[in-house]
């Protein structure tokens, strides 16, 4: 369960969402999110649903590279239902899907994780026009036992504007114990073609 707000300048938008995930089989995972919006980039406030997401990644294979590093190879596809209002300012109107690839370098001395991967992004139907490549390097370092700290940085190519509206997330988080975790972000809009200015969220984890 997570809760972010975005500064967007002379407005905000704030994302309230579902986000999970449940091993179907030891090499396929399925992901999934709900959002709500709150927003007031129309001047006055707005709520309404905006997405739900569907992911599934496949992973073909795991080896040693060697007495240090690990890897793990992936491939998967995600279904974005969009179910916002362009005219509150809550979503897209259209649906899209987004294929990715991608792979985790695990370090067995230090515990970091490395996953540089690239997805791209297209809508297949509604009246906004989607097409954006996006490359992202997610870095996961757990320390002092129950604490991690986790940085991602997305650099998508917008092809229909032209532009690169790329942005950066640090993670801390806390394992209360093994079925519960909190954690608190801090969001920051990267360039000119950034879509927000900065944000902070904060979330609760459970794992069955």
């Amino acid at each position: 369960m997570r809760y972010q707000y975005f500064d967007l300048g002379d407005a905000d938008k704030q994302d309230a969402f579902i986000d999970g995930s449940y091993m179907l089989r030891p090499n396929l995972k399925l992901k999934y999110e709900l959002h709500y919006n709150s927003t007031d980039v129309t001047d006055a406030r707005e709520k309404g649903l905006e997405k739900v997401n569907a992911k599934l990644i496949y992973f073909p294979s795991a080896r040693d590279l060697n007495e240090t590093w690990a890897v793990k190879t992936a491939v998967g596809l995600e279904w974005i239902i969009d179910l916002g209002d362009t005219s509150k300012g809550i979503g897209t109107e259209s649906d899209q899907l987004a294929p990715l690839v991608g792979a985790a370098f695990s370090n067995k001395t230090t515990g970091l994780t490395l996953l540089p991967l690239i997805q791209h992004f297209e809508s297949y139907n509604g009246p906004t026009d989607v097409s954006q490549t996006a490359l992202r390097l997610i870095a996961i370092q757990p320390f002092a036992e129950s604490w991690w700290v986790k940085g991602d940085l997305k650099v998508p190519f917008d092809w229909e504007n032209d532009s690169w509206p790329a942005s950066a997330e640090l993670q801390v988080g806390y394992n209360v114990n093994e079925g519960i975790a909190v954690y608190a972000d801090l969001l920051l809009g990267i360039g000119s073609d950034r879509t927000y200015d900065q944000g902070i969220g904060f979330g609760l984890r459970f794992n069955y």
